[in-house]
């Protein structure tokens, strides 16, 4: 194998890398898409609840259980790293807004390093093209020699 095909072999396998990393990234804006609309859920529950409300509490595993809600003007909102507070009605929305807006940002953060692993995927593509090419007008021109010597 010559050196431009082992070269070729490398930004072909640099590529693949390049698009496995692009997916994982994308599934990573899914999770976050989702998270966010749990978050839309949440505040539109606590938006449209009132007390002595009855709903279904999930007990995992796709489980679900009818409980009543006591007191809607008390609600207890993730503060993220295993801990919780008891926070109003109205903090509470606003704790929950302000999670849908690091998610944005996280969001926009994982589209941008998208954008930048896309571009260094069309530049290997484009020198791939490259190198194919001047393979092939290598390989067209020691034909001709070929032809040429066998001529004479």
């Amino acid at each position: 194998m010559g050196g431009g095909q082992q070269q070729l072999q490398q930004l072909s396998q640099e590529l693949e890398e390049l698009d496995a990393e692009i997916e994982e990234k994308e599934a990573e804006i899914e999770e976050f898409q989702d998270e966010k609309a749990g978050v839309d859920d949440a505040i539109e529950a606590i938006e449209t609840l009132d007390s002595s409300s009855t709903v279904q509490v999930p007990l995992g595993g796709g489980a679900y259980v009818r409980a009543e809600v006591q007191d809607i003007d008390e609600i207890i909102v993730d503060l993220g790293g295993g801990y919780a507070a008891e926070q109003e009605q109205g903090d509470a929305i606003d704790a929950l807004e302000s999670k849908k807006d690091s998610l944005d940002d996280r969001i926009s953060e994982v589209r941008e390093e998208i954008t930048e692993l896309e571009e260094e995927s069309a530049e290997l593509e484009q020198r791939a093209q490259q190198m194919q090419q001047q393979m092939q007008q290598q390989q067209m021109q020691q034909m001709q020699q070929q032809g040429e010597d066998g001529g004479q």
